[in-house]
């Protein structure tokens, strides 16, 4: 039993010192994967690679560590705790998602130190790769600062030819006013007449064509050349006609404010250009007497034009209302449709099938329930009639059943009071079993046994490293209290010598007085002097004895660790032969 107990604690501290081993290698070949080559140094611990790893990621992470500069090889205990303290106070500012505490790094708990070591170097590499693309891109800023390519030096040089050369053509053709409106010529009111006299002013452009509200096509027309009023009062009419006909294409596109724009418009042309066509044909036929003839057959024409015009105005007017409320009606409709189709168009085809089907199925639910309702009132009907007839069946046989229900019912009793103290009893072994239980649970088992002994190891070995290094604190406030105790006496020494000097050296009484008492000093402070290398000596031969009893503590500890050591193979040996012998004896 005992063979098998030391084996079982052995195999699972074995095995976790394997799981420590295979973390500790893979800690160390991912801080050599980031560039801490400090960590192939044989000659450190463990505990001085990992630490110096962590510290490593963390400044070239860009964040503060309070550590020494320079490096501590065999710190002691409350070293290495405060150092691994600010390591671990740093890990929350850097928003590391592992947690990790002090007594796991100096205990060396490889296991839980690896999650935090793979998350650094890998924040490591990237704040590596930031900085190096911030790098570059600030060289090649300060390089074209400084230097540029001949391809940029030529680019340059055709870019201020090519400003130069666009500068100069936009110079020699520039617009030019060619001629000028009378100062006796009437205001011009609206926006169209005043772009076509702005434009012959400067290039005799003309507009010839309207497609939309504000949008008209120049054209030129040769210097020379007259503009007809009769051509461009057609052109109007044709013009209107077209636009109407877009309107009623377009009824869905346009907004009632543009309809009624563009006809009123429409109407305003028609009439100055009527009234310009007739004073110009007054002063043609005032100008020219002599051809009374044409003039006057021209007339005849002017005047059955301007019936027609007349007429077709007065048509319009009257057309104009009730078109535009028709327009209105119809555009608002479109709207109203587009925006519908819009909606429907932006909709999920997916969601509308599945609201197609949903009306479909709540029609068919609806049917249903129509269908089981009828279906219901027919069946309580039938149950109706049922229960009547049991009615009348159990009036004639009602008491042989009484008697057969009474018996049921102290049957039932009877079962279901042992069934409550079945529960009963069964409730009552159950605490039993559970108090057993956690009795059971409270017992320690090996592994928790050699944790717990590994833990307390540690501990002791905290607490004997912080006693002595107290004690070396003590030691040492003791001999700096001891050697102020001697300074202030020799200060004082000093002072009473220095203060009597000169009394004493007054008379040859005083002075041999003088002398002794500085013999009877000197000598007091030889015989202090020997004590203390009394006392010297003492403790030296205490610290040898010491340090025998020490080495002889190590021999035998030595000896300890051999006879365990082979203790064990002697057991391995055992239960190889027991094995052997249980398959001999199977065989």
């Amino acid at each position: 039993y005992v063979n098998n107990s030391v084996l079982l604690g052995e195999g699972v501290e074995t095995r976790e010192d394997e799981e420590q081993s295979v973390k500790l290698a893979e800690i160390l070949e991912l801080l050599l994967a980031a560039g801490y080559f400090r960590a192939r140094i044989k000659g450190l611990s463990p505990f001085d690679k990992v630490v110096g790893g962590l510290t490593w990621c963390i400044t070239t992470c860009n964040f503060d560590i309070d550590v020494d500069l320079l490096f501590q090889e065999n710190s002691t205990i409350g070293q290495k705790i405060a150092l691994t303290e600010k390591i671990v106070s740093v890990l929350p500012k850097m928003k590391c998602p592992h947690r990790l505490e002090p007594h796991q790094i100096q205990g060396l708990d490889f296991i839980h130190i690896f999650p935090v070591v793979q998350w650094l170097v890998k924040k490591a590499i990237e704040t590596r790769e930031e900085m190096g693309d911030y790098v570059r891109s600030y060289s090649i800023s300060q390089f074209q600062k400084t230097h540029a390519f001949p391809e940029d030096e030529e680019f340059e040089l055709r870019k201020e030819r090519a400003i130069c050369t666009v500068m100069n053509v936009c110079e020699v053709y520039a617009p030019q006013r060619r001629y000028k409106r009378q100062v006796d010529a009437g205001e011009l009111l609206d926006e169209e007449s005043r772009v076509h006299s702005t434009l012959l002013e400067f290039g005799r452009y003309s507009i010839s064509s309207f497609t939309g509200p504000g949008n008209f096509v120049l054209s030129s027309c040769p210097a020379g050349s007259e503009p007809n009023i009769l051509t461009e009062s057609s052109y109007l009419r044709s013009t209107l006609y077209t636009t109407f006909q877009m309107l009623g294409f377009l009824n869905g596109k346009l907004s009632a404010s543009t309809v009624g724009q563009i006809v009123g418009l429409q109407s305003e042309e028609i009439k100055q250009i009527a009234t310009e066509y007739a004073e110009k044909a007054e002063r043609s036929v005032e100008d020219r007497p002599e051809r009374f003839g044409p003039a006057q057959q021209h007339r005849r024409q002017l005047a059955s034009l301007n019936k027609q015009i007349t007429q077709k105005t007065k048509e319009l007017e009257e057309v104009i209302p009730h078109s535009y409320t028709y327009l209105t009606l119809q555009i608002s409709h479109s709207l109203e449709l587009n925006s519908l189709e819009d909606v429907e168009s932006q909709a999920d085809s997916g969601l509308l099938e599945k609201l197609r089907a949903l009306v479909a199925m709540n029609e068919n639910l609806k049917h249903q329930e129509q269908t089981f309702r009828s279906h219901c009132r027919e069946e309580m009907t039938r149950l109706q009639q049922n229960i009547e007839e049991l009615k009348l069946e159990y009036g004639e046989e009602g008491d042989e059943k009484k008697e057969m229900n009474m018996l049921i019912d102290q049957q039932y009793t009877a079962d279901r009071e042992k069934l409550q103290k079945i529960r009963l009893l069964m409730a009552r072994r159950n605490r039993e079993i559970a108090i057993l239980q956690r009795k059971i649970d409270e017992v320690p088992s090996r592994a928790e046994l050699t944790q717990y002994q590994k833990r307390f190891i540690e501990l002791y070995s905290q607490v004997s490293a912080t006693h002595k290094e107290t004690k070396q604190f003590f030691t040492l406030y003791n001999t700096l209290d001891d050697k102020k105790v001697y300074l202030e006496k020799e200060v004082n020494l000093l002072n009473s010598i220095h203060d009597h000097f000169q009394q004493a050296m007054a008379s040859s009484g005083s002075k041999e007085q003088f002398l002794r008492q500085m013999e009877q000093i000197v000598e007091g402070i030889k015989q202090s002097r020997i004590k203390m290398e009394k006392k010297r000596q003492e403790n030296k031969m205490r610290r040898d004895q010491l340090n025998d009893e020490y080495l002889e503590l190590l021999d035998k500890q030595r000896l300890y660790f051999k006879t365990v050591k082979d203790f064990k193979e002697e057991c391995r040996k055992n239960e190889m032969l027991l094995s052997k012998l249980r398959a001999k004896g199977a065989s």
